[in-house]
């Protein structure tokens, strides 16, 4: 069985967002989010994680705490496995 990655919500989003993963089995986990240009921005959670579902709010600060502008981001999930990536979109 494969990790799963959910769209977050609400998409687009101005204050705050949620991203939803699935893991099957325990699993290291590194959730980012980037800018188009492959820029890391801030890193969500990173560490080992049993099976379950997750639940993650986002405030659209980078890893300074500083307000990110408007325009679309992605992020990332990377395991053991192949990573997923989709896209967001933050409208201040």
């Amino acid at each position: 069985e494969e990790f799963t990655l959910a769209q977050n919500y609400p998409n687009p989003f101005n204050s705050s967002t949620t991203l939803y993963f699935t893991l099957p089995q325990k699993d290291f986990v590194d959730l980012s989010i980037y800018g188009l240009s492959g820029q890391k921005l801030i890193t969500l959670i990173r560490g080992s994680r049993p099976a379950g579902t997750y639940a993650l709010h986002w405030d659209g600060r980078d890893a300074r705490g500083c307000d990110l502008a408007s325009g679309v981001y992605l992020y990332r999930l990377r395991t053991s496995g192949p990573a997923k990536t989709n896209k967001l979109t933050l409208l201040r």
